[in-house]
């Protein structure tokens, strides 16, 4: 029997840095194209100031409109605060509250305007706001392989974090390549590492890359132990709130070919995916 891969599509990712806003009726239709692909996860929007990320205003309203649609994926949402939590909640559609925690300091300011122990405390705040609801937090480690800031940064460093949200219970982190930074060694080292010491834990891994470079991290993560990856079709997108030049997301075609190449079963349509990325492609391209 074939490995399992969680392969997960982020549509928010791909479309919050682009400047001219996506008309919401688009929005709606290619998500709705996408939960037909059967995606483990689909991160669809975001509960943050829309002053900060003013393409995903309509968060509420696309989430009202998807409501009906039958589907196998789960629902994702990105909240920084304990109130974005709360305007989440709302959702009974919403699996998944994802909350950014940055391994940098400076990007974990310029990201949520706190510091890392302030972030650190609404990670636990929403911890308790989700208790005895049916929704899981998601934590993602932004700049889990290095940081454009020349800030202090190594392995090690990521590990003392993995151990002190393990301590309140977190059970799935997504370490992100926020700026396409990481070394293979690197992801190596962490996902052999975290995977086993942690097996409470489900590590993802959320990786920007340049479009034909996707292979070597994605390899190492997977040899390594990794099973859940984030990807965007064609790898529209990218941080917005990195202070370097935007580089794309992990491209979910990609994803795709790789799980093929290893034999392990990803569990989507293909043909429904081929209809997912033709919207992209003419709504992102």
């Amino acid at each position: 029997m074939s490995e399992k891969i969680k392969i997960v599509d982020c549509p928010r990712d791909a479309m919050q840095g682009i400047h001219d806003f996506i008309k919401t009726e688009d929005k709606i239709d290619h998500l709705t194209k996408l939960m037909k692909v059967g995606f483990d996860t689909i991160d669809c929007g975001s509960f943050v100031s829309p002053k900060i990320i003013p393409q995903m205003a309509d968060t509420n309203e696309v989430l009202q409109a998807v409501k009906t649609v039958q589907t196998e994926s789960k629902l994702s949402v990105i909240v920084a605060s304990e109130g974005g939590a709360e305007r989440a909640l709302l959702h009974e559609n919403v699996d998944f509250l994802g909350f950014p925690f940055s391994i940098s300091e400076q990007f974990q300011f310029d990201n949520t305007n706190k510091s890392r122990e302030e972030a650190f405390q609404s990670v636990q705040n929403i911890v308790n706001l989700l208790e005895g609801t049916s929704k899981e937090l998601l934590l993602y480690f932004s700049m889990a392989f290095g940081n454009p800031y020349q800030e202090e940064w190594n392995v090690n460093l990521v590990k003392e974090w993995a151990a002190r949200f393990s301590d309140i219970g977190i059970k799935m982190i997504n370490l992100s390549d926020t700026t396409s930074v990481a070394h293979k060694e690197d992801v190596e080292e962490l996902f052999k590492t975290l995977v086993p010491k942690y097996p409470e834990i489900e590590f993802g891994a959320h990786f920007h890359t340049e479009y034909l470079e996707w292979f070597t991290k994605v390899d190492a993560a997977y040899q390594n132990g990794c099973r859940k990856f984030d990807g965007a079709i064609k790898g529209f997108g990218g941080c917005p709130m990195a202070k370097s030049e935007m580089v794309g997301n992990m491209p979910t075609e990609k994803l795709i070919t790789y799980a093929e190449s290893v034999n392990a079963d990803h569990g989507l349509n293909l043909f429904a995916f081929e209809s997912a990325y033709n919207s992209a492609m003419r709504i992102l391209g």
